[in-house]
């Protein structure tokens, strides 16, 4: 990807099919799924109550399948490939492979897939195939997420 020196964000042009990125890594934390749990509503027990998952395949709480999608896009914000320029956040298929545990740490690979520009919009469709990694290399979760990001300016219209 182009080196944006002091500026958020790639304009639909600047992506290219292959393009790559790894964000940095997050570790989940008890205060994460605590919180998770009390924005969400979802109390289930093999998040919240570590006698209860001690009994499970797992062994221990998890945290919540969506707790880690949500951690997913703000890692990629924080990337900045998307920051500033995205209109709109239009689809995403998932695949929750294996467990997160308290204490996992994960990052996300991030390989573009598809462009197809959206000449009404101002921009273009970019796809990104995602990929949720722990410490130990495994996938966690993946999947595909198209967002709609802006043109550079006066080029589509």
């Amino acid at each position: 990807m182009p080196d944006r020196t002091n500026i958020r964000g790639l304009y639909f042009e600047e992506f290219a099919i292959g393009d790559t990125a790894v964000t940095s890594g997050r570790t989940i934390t008890e205060a994460d799924i605590v919180n998770f749990a009390g924005l969400s509503g979802d109390f289930s027990q093999i998040h919240t109550n570590e006698e209860y998952a001690h009994q499970t395949p797992f062994g221990h709480r998890i945290a919540h399948g969506l707790l880690v999608l949500s951690i997913t896009n703000g890692l990629l914000v924080q990337l900045g490939i998307i920051e500033g320029t995205m209109m709109a956040f239009r689809d995403l298929t998932w695949k929750f492979s294996l467990p997160v545990f308290i204490h996992d740490t994960i990052t996300v690979r991030t390989t573009v897939s598809k462009l197809r520009a959206v000449l009404p919009m101002g921009g273009g469709a970019v796809t990104f195939d995602l990929e949720v990694i722990n410490q130990d290399g495994k996938v966690v979760q993946s999947g595909q997420w198209m967002v709609l990001v802006a043109s550079r300016p006066g080029v589509m219209q």
